[in-house]
């Protein structure tokens, strides 16, 4: 057996995906990083990332040994008379600054380790919403598959 590490993004669970524990056996789409996205540092230094809505032929079957949340620092600077309503398609409804963007935090990016990853994530502000201000995120998990070598027959 190998070890593979992916990113499944927070979205793509929350949207399409099922939470899972270390020791399940899973069967994700998976998409393999190019070179020029491994150098620069995409999905967090994993190989691949699950990708729930491509038209992946033949998912990778194998066991989660590890997962690790990444979580992310933003800035906002949000004004009481900006307020809006948004209701992501996930059923929780927040509030957001219309006409501001988050912007992430340089340097802020840590790992969490956990035994479950659930379905979908809170978000944890650092400041009542006035004026500039920190929230912190989770951007997906970084996951350690163990899985069948390249060749090897798939036994689901």
């Amino acid at each position: 057996m190998a070890l593979k590490t992916v990113f499944y993004e927070e979205w793509q669970l929350g949207c399409c995906g099922e939470p899972f524990s270390v020791g399940d056996e899973i069967d994700w789409p998976l998409v393999a990083l190019d070179e020029e996205r491994l150098r620069a540092g995409d999905c967090h230094g994993a190989e691949a990332w699950v990708e729930n809505h491509g038209d992946i032929a033949h998912p990778t079957v194998g066991r989660v040994r590890a997962i690790d949340l990444v979580h992310q620092e933003f800035t906002v600077d949000m004004d009481l008379r900006d307020l809006q309503r948004a209701s992501p398609p996930y059923g929780k409804v927040t509030l957001l600054a219309s006409g501001h963007s988050l912007e992430p935090v340089p340097g802020s990016v840590t790992l969490e380790s956990v035994g479950h990853c659930p379905k979908w994530f809170a978000e944890e502000d650092y400041a009542p919403p006035r004026g500039p201000h920190r929230v912190r995120r989770v951007l997906g998990a970084l996951v350690t598959l163990e899985v069948p070598p390249p060749g090897a027959a798939r036994t689901r």
